[in-house]
This record gives structure tokens, sequence and C-alpha cells, in this order.
């Protein structure tokens, strides 16, 4: 009998080469589209910011003279500052872009496009989170040490770190709420899940209160067993210097294992959403 070798087709360089061109095609059409929403970030900047003064001072008033959490007063006024702005650019809520294309049945239209959803999604996505560094990230950052003493990172590899753990963050938030969109192609109806991860993300991710807070057993399971202080607690606490470097650099490495593993969730669940719109004859 004769014998068949199977050949598995590489990709080239010149793929590689047109996939990142297009990638960073749709990136730019993502930056473009938000920063047309001038007004809706000024909006929310001068929100954030109000807010800022209200979070800083009621963190500030539970600190004492003191530290609390591992966190001195300057590191506390950084964590809420800085975290202020990160919420535009990582955007833990508000995005629905997806539930509501799969309830209007424009989904098909992604589906007939070259590009995979995931992939065009998520590329949009990291434009529209470097316009919000531009617009949200700073201004609190700017209006913050204004008015309270902050705390600037005192070893060079911080910053490099930081950068790291914020795209990494944007990646791992995108996947989140995608997963959370993706549950109306079962359900037709996605305002249940949005709401349930609307409430528990902030929590999650340290947005109102540092996790460092918590006990150290729970800070353990949130850290392993889930990816909300992926979120914002890590670049955070990256941030502010809160554990030693060897430590940070492990917070990252787990903040891109998330990153990964929520990426490749993401296309299976699209995967297996796809042929159930085959069956459903959508």
């Amino acid at each position: 009998m004769g014998s068949v070798t199977a050949t598995v087709a590489l990709p080239t360089s010149a793929n590689v080469t047109r996939w990142f061109r297009t990638f960073g095609a749709i990136s730019r059409a993502g930056f473009r589209r938000y920063a047309t929403y001038r007004q809706a970030a000024l909006a929310g900047a001068v929100t954030n910011t109000v807010f800022g003064f209200l979070h800083c001072s009621v963190l500030l008033a539970a600190a004492g003279a003191g530290a609390v959490g591992g966190y001195d007063r300057a590191q506390l006024a950084t964590f809420v500052w800085v975290g202020q702005g990160l919420i535009a650019v990582v955007l833990l809520w508000g995005w629905s872009d997806l539930a509501d294309r799969i309830r209007t049945g424009d989904v098909a239209a992604d589906l007939l496009r070259p590009v995979h959803p995931v992939t065009s999604y998520l590329a949009t996505d990291l434009g529209r989170a470097g316009y919000a560094a531009l617009a949200r990230l700073l201004p609190p950052v700017l209006v913050g040490p204004l008015f309270f003493d902050v705390y600037l990172p005192s070893r060079w590899p911080t910053v490099g770190l930081f950068v790291v753990s914020v795209v990494a963050a944007v990646v791992l938030c995108f996947g989140c709420r995608f997963l959370v969109n993706a549950t109306a192609y079962w359900w037709q109806d996605a305002r249940g899940p949005l709401l349930l991860w609307t409430l528990g993300s902030g929590v999650l991710a340290g947005l109102y209160f540092p996790l460092r807070f918590l006990p150290e057993w729970l800070q353990l399971v949130l850290w392993c067993g889930t990816p909300f202080p992926s979120l914002l607690q890590t670049p955070l606490d990256v941030l502010v210097e809160r554990d030693p470097p060897a430590v940070q650099v492990g917070l990252v490495a787990l903040q891109l294992g998330w990153a990964v593993l929520v990426l490749a969730a993401c296309r299976l669940v699209q995967r297996r959403a796809e042929r159930r719109l085959v069956v459903q004859g959508g």
C-alpha cells in the first residue's frame, strides 16, 4: 500500500507581516473612532477626577497617620488617582457591542469578514485603550499631585513593567467582556450577565479599595483562582512598588497567563457559537 504524506502549511513572513498590518489598521481605526467622542471623553475625565477626590479622601482617612495594607499615604494617593484614570483605559464596564450585534443579527456580517471576530474586536479595543490613555488617564494623573502627596517609583524598571501590566490588563479585560457578551449567543439577551459583571468586577478588581486590605488567604484565592485582580490591582501595585521586584514580575507573569487563557477561551466560545448559529440556520 502506498503511503500518504501530510504537509502542514506554516505561516510565511509575508503572511505574518500582512496580519500585523491588518491588526494595526484596525487598531488605528478604533483609535479614530473613539477620538470622535471628545465631549464624552471630557465629561468622563471630569467625573473620574471628582470621584478621585472623594475616593482618595476616604482611603486616606481610613489609613490615618500610618500605613494600612502595606501602603503608606502617598502610595494610597497614587493608587487612587492612577486607578481613576485606568478605569477607562481597561474599560471595566460599558461595552456591549458584541451582545447588541448578536441580538440584532448584525453579527452575521462579522462572520463574513476575513479577520476572526476575536482578533477584530481586540484590535479595535487596543485602539480605544490608546485614546483613553491620552484623554482619560492623563487628567486624573496630572490633577491628583496638585492636591495630594503621591508616590513616585524609585526603581527604574517599574515604569516599563507598569506599561506591560497595563497592556496585559487591557487585553485580559477585553477577553472577559467578550465572554460575558458572548452569552447572548445562547440567551439572546446578555443584560443579566453584563449586570453581574458590572457589580462584581469593580469590587474584585480592586477599584473601590485595594484588595490587600483583605485577609491573606482570600487574596490568594482571588489572585490564583480568578482574573479579577489582574485587571486593576496588579498594575497599581506594580506602580506604587507595593512588593519586591521579584514579586512584581511574578504578578505580571500571572497577568499574562490569564490573558492567554482567557483569549483562548474567547476563540473556543466563538467557534462553538458559530456552530450553534449554523444549526439554527442563522
